[in-house]
This record gives C-alpha cells, sequence and structure tokens, in this order.
C-alpha cells in the first residue's frame, strides 16, 4: 500500500516538474497548472484507502479472490458464492423502481408557504350581480378589507398574476385577492400555475438530456461503492433532425441543459469536506481520444490553440493502480488518450491575474474567486469564472450509507465484506469435503501383491497376488461427510449478510420462505419491513441529489432562459421517500379519504381537486390529461348545464318518459315515469307482478 501511495505520488511531482520545464509551454498558463496537479494530488492521495475498500467491493461482485486470499496446498476448490451482486442487484433495481416506476419524474415544484412576487388565489363572482356588488366593496371598504397587501393598489395586484395577468384582463376590475367563496365565484391560482409550469420544464429538461440513463449509472454507483455522483446542469448544443422542404437536412440546434453521469474513480473532492456543501473544489479527470479533443474546439471559451499544442505533444493518459486492476490486470500501462483535467472552485485572484484573466470591476476586490479550469499536457484549456448564479459547483454526490465525517459513503458491498468471505470460506470447506468424503482411499500391501502392477483403480481391474500370501491386500478407506455442517454454517454467514445489509433475501427472489410469509399479507408485511434500510437510501438520495438538482434546475432556467409565466416563489421537492408507498396502498387510502369527505359538513374543507390528482397519480396516470383545474372544471360545469333537463317545479309529479333521480340512478333516466310513492301498473316498466291471478306454472 505505501509502494502504490508514494508511485502516484511520484507521478504528481513530476508532472509538476514537467510543467515547469516545458519550453512549449504558455508561461502566463504555468502558474494555473501547477495550481490544478498540486490540488489534483492533494485529493488523490487522500482518497487512497476508499479506493482499496472500492477495490474490495469491486471484487466481491465481480467474485474475484483479492490479493489478501492465500490458498494451502489442500485447498482444491477456487469456488466463489456471488452473493454480493445478487443484494446489489437487487437494492439497485429497487433504487430505479423509485426514480422511473412512476409515470413522472420523482420530483415537483410548488409555491411556497407564503409565496413572494406572485399572488397565491385570485377570485371573482359569475353572477350577474356580482360585478355590481364588487364595485360596491372596493367604493365601501379599504384595501387591508380588500385583502391586498399594505401599501398595495388593484394595478399592482394584477401585476402580481404572473402568467394569468392576460388572461384576467377583461376581468380585471373584479378580481379580489384569496379563493372565492359563495357558490357563483371562480377561484384562479397564479403561484400554482407558475409552479407546474416549472416543474414541466424541468422534467422536460431531464428527459430531453437523457437523464434516466444517467441516474441508471449513478444508482448502480451509489449501490456498489457507497457514492454516487452526477454533474450539472451544463448547457449543450443538441441536434434535433429536421429536413427542408427540398428534402434537403437541416438539423435545428438548440441549447439545452444537460446531466451527466461521473465516475466515483475519476472524482476528486476537497479531501477536508464531508459533503458537497464544504466542497472548496472538485476535479473531474478526463480520458478523451484525440476526436474528443478537437471537439473541445467548438464548445464555449475553450482555447484552440493550447487545444492544438495538448494534442501536438501527443497522448499522456497513464492508467492508475486502480485501472489496471479493475481491467483484470492488463498489460499495458498507457493508453492512447489524454489526461485532461476539470477544476471548478475558488482561486486566489492573485494568481487569476497573473494569467490574465478578465475579471469584472464588482469582484476585483474579492481575494479568491470561483472559477472552472481544463488543463491538459500543460496548457490551459478553458479558464473562465463560475457562470452559475449563485456560484454553485455543478456536482451532486449522494451517499448509499452516509459514513460520518467522511465524503464518500459506505456501500451494500462493503456492508457484507466480512460474511461475503465467510460463505465463500464454508461453501470452499463443503466442497473439498464432499470432493474427499464421496470418494475411497486406498491402502495397499504391496508385499501380498506381484511387483511391477499398475495401481490405478477402475471397475474390473484385477490385481496379481503373491503365491501363498495370507490376508487381504487391498483395504478402502472412507472419510466422513461434514458438509452438511459447513452448509449450515454457510446458511448462518447468509442471514447474517442479510443483517449486516438490511436486505433480506427473499426481498431478491429467495423462495421457501416460511412462517409469516407463506401468505400474502404475510409477505406483504415482510416486503414493507424489508423496505426500512431502501427508505433511507432514498431519502439521501432526495436530500443529496433530487433536491439540489432541481433547485440547480431551476436556477439554470431563471438565469438563462428566463420566461416570466414561470416566475414566482417556489419550492422545489424530492418525492424519492414517497414513491416507496405502493400504488395500490397509496389509491385505497386516498379512496377511504375521499369517501370520508361524502359529508356536506365536510365537503367545504376538501380539496378535492388534489385528492383527484394524486388519485390519478397512484394509478400511474397523468393528472394534467384525467383532471381539470377549478376554472376548468368551472367552465365545464357550465357546459353541462346547457345539456342538462330542466328542472321540474317543486312538488310536480313526472312527465312520462321521465325518472326521478335516486342514489342508484342520479339522472333519472333510468327509472322511467316512475313517480315518488306511486306503483308501476301492469304493462309499465318495472312491474314484476302476476296479471294471471294465479300462481306461475
Amino acid at each position: 500500500m505505501q509502494d502504490q501511495t508514494l508511485s502516484f505520488e511520484t507521478d504528481a511531482v513530476s508532472a509538476l516538474d514537467d510543467v515547469k520545464k516545458d519550453d512549449n509551454t504558455d508561461p502566463k498558463s504555468g502558474n494555473i497548472v501547477a495550481y490544478v496537479l498540486e490540488q489534483f494530488n492533494t485529493s488523490e492521495t487522500a482518497r487512497h484507502n476508499d479506493e482499496m475498500r472500492w477495490l474490495e467491493s469491486y471484487r466481491n461482485y465481480r467474485g474475484i479472490y483479492g490479493p489478501d486470499v492465500a490458498f494451502t496446498d489442500t485447498e482444491k476448490s477456487r469456488v466463489f458464492i456471488k452473493v454480493t451482486k445478487s443484494k446489489v442487484q437487487a437494492a439497485y433495481g429497487q433504487i430505479c423502481d423509485v426514480l422511473f416506476g412512476s409515470a413522472s419524474f420523482p420530483l415537483s415544484v410548488n409555491p411556497t408557504v407564503l409565496p413572494d412576487g406572485v399572488v397565491e388565489d385570485v377570485s371573482f363572482d359569475t353572477a350577474p350581480q356580482a360585478e355590481q356588488a364588487s364595485k360596491e366593496l372596493k367604493a365601501a371598504f379599504s384595501k387591508e378589507d380588500m385583502k391586498l397587501k399594505k401599501g398595495e393598489t388593484i394595478q399592482q395586484l394584477q401585476d402580481r398574476l404572473g402568467s394569468l395577468k392576460n388572461r384576467l384582463a377583461p376581468v380585471a376590475d373584479r378580481l379580489i385577492e384569496g379563493p372565492g367563496t359563495s357558490p357563483t365565484a371562480v377561484t384562479f391560482s397564479p403561484a400554482m400555475v407558475a409552479a407546474k409550469k416549472m416543474e414541466k420544464k424541468i422534467k422536460d429538461q431531464l428527459e430531453e438530456s437523457g437523464a434516466s440513463k444517467q441516474l441508471r449509472m449513478f444508482a448502480f454507483e451509489q449501490v456498489e461503492f457507497g457514492t454516487g455522483i452526477l454533474k450539472g446542469p451544463l448547457a449543450i448544443n443538441k441536434e434535433y433532425p429536421n429536413w427542408n422542404a427540398d428534402g434537403e437536412y437541416e438539423p435545428l440546434i438548440k441549447t439545452v441543459p444537460t446531466t451527466a453521469h461521473v465516475s466515483i474513480w475519476n472524482f476528486y473532492p476537497d479531501p477536508d469536506a464531508a459533503n458537497m456543501e464544504e466542497c472548496e473544489y472538485v476535479i473531474e479527470r478526463h480520458k478523451l481520444s484525440r476526436s474528443q479533443m478537437r471537439k473541445l474546439k467548438h464548445r464555449p471559451f475553450f482555447r484552440s490553440n493550447s487545444i492544438d499544442i495538448a494534442i501536438k505533444k501527443g497522448e499522456n493518459y497513464n492508467k492508475k493502480y486502480w485501472e489496471s486492476i479493475m481491467e483484470d490486470d492488463a498489460v499495458r500501462d498507457k493508453a492512447v488518450r489524454y489526461e485532461v483535467l476539470e477544476y471548478w472552485g475558488y482561486v486566489d485572484t492573485e494568481l487569476l491575474k497573473t494569467y490574465g484573466l478578465d475579471i469584472p470591476k464588482e469582484l476585483r476586490d474579492q481575494d479568491q474567486l470561483n472559477v472552472n479550469i481544463w488543463v491538459c499536457n500543460g496548457q490551459v484549456l478553458r479558464l473562465v469564472m463560475n457562470p452559475f448564479k449563485p456560484a454553485i459547483l455543478p456536482y451532486f454526490a449522494a451517499p448509499y450509507e452516509i459514513n460520518p465525517y467522511s465524503f464518500f459513503g459506505i456501500g451494500l458491498a462493503e456492508n457484507m465484506s466480512d460474511t461475503q468471505m465467510l460463505m465463500n470460506g464454508f461453501m470452499r470447506m463443503a466442497v473439498d469435503n464432499a470432493v474427499l468424503s464421496g470418494n475411497l482411499v486406498f491402502e495397499v500391501d504391496e508385499t501380498n501383491l506381484v511387483p511391477g502392477q499398475d495401481m490405478k483403480v477402475f471397475p474390473g481391474k484385477v490385481f496379481r497376488r503373491q503365491g501363498g500370501a495370507p490376508g487381504q491386500a487391498i483395504f478402502g478407506t472412507k472419510f466422513p461427510n461434514v458438509a452438511n455442517e459447513n452448509l449450515q454454517l454457510f446458511d448462518k454467514a447468509r442471514v447474517l449478510a442479510d443483517e449486516s445489509t438490511g436486505f433480506p433475501s427473499f426481498a431478491h427472489g429467495q423462495t421457501g420462505v416460511s412462517g409469516v410469509g407463506r401468505t400474502a399479507s404475510g409477505i406483504s408485511m415482510l416486503m414493507s419491513a424489508a423496505n426500512g434500510s431502501i427508505r433511507t437510501v432514498v431519502k439521501n438520495i432526495d436530500d443529496y441529489l433530487l433536491m439540489p438538482l432541481g433547485k440547480a434546475f431551476f436556477s439554470f432556467n431563471m438565469q438563462f432562459d428566463y420566461d416570466p409565466e414561470i416566475k414566482g416563489d417556489l419550492d422545489i421537492k424530492a418525492e424519492g421517500t414517497e414513491s416507496l408507498m405502493a400504488n395500490e396502498i397509496r389509491s385505497q387510502r386516498l379512496m377511504q379519504f375521499l369517501q370520508t369527505s361524502q359529508n356536506p359538513a365536510l365537503m367545504p374543507f376538501i380539496k378535492a381537486d388534489y385528492i383527484l390528482r394524486e388519485i390519478a397519480k397512484s394509478l400511474d396516470l397523468d393528472p394534467d390529461k384525467v383532471t381539470n383545474s377549478l376554472s376548468d372544471a368551472a367552465i365545464q360545469a357550465e357546459i353541462f348545464k346547457k345539456f342538462a333537463p330542466p328542472t321540474p317545479p317543486a312538488g310536480a309529479a313526472p312527465q312520462p318518459g321521465q325518472g326521478v333521480p335516486n342514489v342508484t340512478d342520479p339522472t333519472g333516466a333510468g327509472n322511467g315515469n316512475i313517480g315518488v310513492g306511486q306503483a308501476p301498473q301492469p304493462g309499465e316498466p318495472g312491474f314484476s307482478g302476476n296479471t294471471g291471478g294465479g300462481m306461475p306454472q
């Protein structure tokens, strides 16, 4: 271990010396490159012990024995029982079900409790006399009584309508802040409309950027190594296929935000930070081909001259020791690739001034600045100010299990490393004993046999004896079979693996579950209990990935793709934990609550539109397609009124062909001309009596 540590420390120091000695290096970039390499060396040295943990987890997943396992000469079996792989795949599958199992991405945008800059609810009354009443109210009451903010006018209220300002312009003089209280009032929620527009935009951007694929790779490394890394949002130019009227290919180029998975092996954070919020800097190590290097010229703020010099110097990618191990001990130490380091973080302002970076006037007095630097072969390929406002490091690291006081978390494979070793040991012992006990060991008295005979034993074998020699010449010895005892210890180690990971074997397909698991309700209870550990993991994904990622996309849209219709005081909410609840259970609870709210005394307190949307979600339906908003529902109700039959006067008997509404037939169309208190006569629909006066034959 010390030799490996010294080796990559020596490589980093020699790289620094090359930067200082190389005559082709831009003299202005020498200090910048040296600074980045120094920070990279510090991070690489600090995470060496973590790399040892990751390599052990990788070997257990692959079923490969490490150099710390030594076999004796008598051990014949080299079997490796890959229980680690089964559990990693099962946990990975559950996380993917949470992230992608529902119809939409587990991320929602809602107004804050007290939205600022946009009104929460406005309403107006649709009754004919309401317009005159509204004018009288405005003339009779003060602004405070009209629920306006202190010192606010009606015009200022209209300015806070956001995306609904133009739609509500015809009734602007009738608007009152707050939900409507009369049966004929219509309520609009500008804050909610802005929030849902932003939510749709973020989800569309995530889908356009292929975030689902990147998140699956993120989830696998999170389970396997203990930490998953995602990068974004960063702007890229995406090509959309398009053909003009002449049949010529004219693609549409659109700048969209994108996300990317970053392998934990290529991620070097600030060694003194416990999470991304505490990081002063992070460095990502890239392995680029010659064509990929040239493509960097087409990206903003990359220096074409520096890229050409770096390419001209030749490929400089040297494999790390862990790369050779993960490539099954590959012989080649180098790759025909370029090693590019991408730095995000703070750099002293004086160092940046020596390079000639154009620093804005308002930031020239700062001691340090947040920048993005790309270096390769002693060249600065890119050096710009951090473009995000507020300045953030565009990386998100979510642990599988939090490792206190350490940046990198603990993975499922690490949690069961000891039990995996025990299972392998007991299984090897069982196999070796089964081989030994399944064959006879022969003892031969050669004095009773003719010399020079072949001692191989097979069916029909004949041994020649010495003439007149008494006694038995060949003896067979059978060793006891203790494989069952070893297999019992193997099963015990497997149970301990379930305990150490919090992931029981029946959760990933083990059969023969006895006891409470024999019934459907029993196995449902067991599965619900098994979700306890994975629920903690999903909560980590919510807190460390989904929520900050949603906020980053929100800030990106407000900064680079501003739309006045989605401006508002919005709150990002991650819904990964809610996805763990089975849809069947969630829909049952929602339906039960909806039935409880049928009481007329409780109906004014129920948000029926929200309940309907949640029921649609639990049934994997798009709520925007199957439900109406309150305003659309009011319009729909008015349309239905035009087609509804006229209501008869109170006390009037139903006319022929007109039924009476009841519980089983709300429209009254199915009960003909049956009136209240009237029995059907012979020949009328619904009559079931006997017209013959006798018993039916």
